[in-house]
């Protein structure tokens, strides 16, 4: 019995065989104290507890890091919004910059006087958080056929982001969706254009999204054009 034990032993190492071999080593082998046993038993628990706390407070530490990072973005984008009079939400894992970003009558082309707000928001996500994943949203007023206010409202998204990702955000960490004449995310539900009415709904808006996943969205197909 002693070769056989002194043989299984050999042929394994590591602490962990000690809580599976446990009981045989006890009961077979005479050379084998209790005590000698009990304290190596109670040295394993007492490395698995301080394992886990490591664990927990790598965790908390970055979980803290997260934070203050999205702090810092969500200050620097409540300045640019006071500047360029913008709104900010703080979503429960994002941050919706509903930017004064705005499309003539059926038009999908970035404006000149929209660019150095445009400029300002990437430079921003980049300083303070550019792993994270933007979505631009587009919109329109509710003038017309719904379906192609879906693929307008595409072609704004994708006109913003564009022109993001030649800003410098990147291009695999961005999207564009479009929520077309949704009623619910209208500014003045209901107002049309053309000319000037409905100026307000015809936009975009930008989510980070600082967990680094996409948000579910509304993508419109592509279409032929029609007056909108």
């Amino acid at each position: 019995m002693r070769d056989m034990c002194g043989a299984g032993v050999g042929r394994w190492s590591g602490r962990v065989v000690v809580l599976v071999l446990a009981g045989v080593i006890a009961a077979g082998c005479s050379y084998v104290k209790q005590d000698d046993f009990n304290q190596e038993l109670a040295d394993i628990r007492a490395e698995m507890r301080a394992a886990d706390q490591g664990v927990e407070e790598r965790l908390n530490q970055r979980v803290d890091g997260v934070e203050a990072r999205v702090e810092e973005l969500e200050e620097a984008l409540r300045g640019l919004a006071a500047e360029f009079a913008a709104t900010v939400d703080r979503l429960e894992d994002a941050i919706r910059f509903n930017a004064p970003v705005h499309f003539a009558f059926d038009d999908a082309t970035v404006r000149s006087q929209d660019r150095p707000l445009l400029d300002r928001f990437a430079e921003v996500v980049q300083a303070y958080y550019p792993d994270a994943f933007i979505t631009v949203e587009g919109f329109t007023d509710s003038a017309g056929d719904p379906a192609y206010n879906m693929r307008l409202g595409q072609r704004r998204a994708d006109s913003v982001r564009e022109y993001l990702v030649n800003q410098g955000l990147a291009e695999d960490r961005s999207r564009a969706v479009s929520y077309g004449e949704t009623r619910e995310r209208q500014i003045v539900p209901g107002a049309v254009g053309p000319g000037d009415g409905g100026w307000q709904n015809r936009r975009v808006a930008m989510v980070i999204d600082f967990q680094g996943e996409t948000r579910p969205g509304v993508v419109a197909s592509s279409g032929d054009r029609e007056e909108r």
